[in-house]
């Protein structure tokens, strides 16, 4: 009896460790296009967003090593921060460094397409808006809030420290130095020029006893 119940303990765990290894396995990372086949853009004219972002975000689960994918133009802009006043007031001017980031996509062209990527590296709620025309398309619903979960945590692609801080390289011109004095002696010089008056002194006395004589 006791070798059918160590049977059976030793099944469920083998069965255990089997549906965890095919959970890991099946798990994977997600590409969400903001918006859906709407993409992330604004009508200038009507005012009004190409999708409800809030409801969109609303339907999506979010995890760690996920992507935000925005399709998007020139003319819009991808605002992510993790300040929640920053989002509210739909504005980056008084936002810190360090909690809210200005995504590029590479062209400063008006109205040319472009796509932006935005992994997600960290845990909990973060927020996204476009600040552009001075906030006005924020204002008008082009944002949406999203809490990040661990899911199966980060990719080690994705899992890296930050680079560190940028330092300027020193300068290859070498600072100019302090004029130097250079004192140049000549003793061999100033012997000669001793001995030469010594010369003359003796010359003139010799010639002064010779005509008193």
């Amino acid at each position: 009896m006791a070798m059918a119940v160590d049977s059976m303990v030793l099944f469920v765990a083998v069965a255990l460790l089997f549906n965890l290894a095919a959970s890991q396995s099946t798990a994977k990372y997600t590409n969400h296009t903001v918006g859906g086949p709407a993409g992330w853009f604004y009508n200038i004219n009507t005012k009004k967003t190409s999708a409800d972002y809030s409801a969109w975000a609303a339907k999506q689960t979010f995890n760690l090593g996920d992507y935000l994918i925005f399709s998007t133009n020139t003319n819009q802009t991808v605002i992510q921060t993790y300040n929640e006043t920053t989002y509210r007031n739909c504005s980056m001017d008084d936002a810190s460094d360090d909690d809210t980031f200005q995504y590029q996509g590479g062209s400063n062209e008006f109205g040319e397409a472009m796509t932006v990527a935005v992994p997600l590296t960290i845990e909990g709620p973060q927020y996204y808006f476009s600040d552009a025309d001075d906030g006005v398309q924020c204002l008008n619903g082009m944002a949406f809030e999203i809490k990040v979960g661990h899911g199966i945590g980060l990719p080690p692609s994705l899992n890296q420290p930050p680079p560190p801080p940028y330092v300027e390289p020193p300068s290859t011109i070498e600072a100019e130095s302090p004029p130097i004095t250079v004192v140049t002696s000549h003793p061999n010089g100033g012997g000669v020029r001793s001995s030469t008056g010594l010369f003359l002194v003796v010359s003139a006395l010799v010639i002064l006893v010779l005509h008193l004589v």
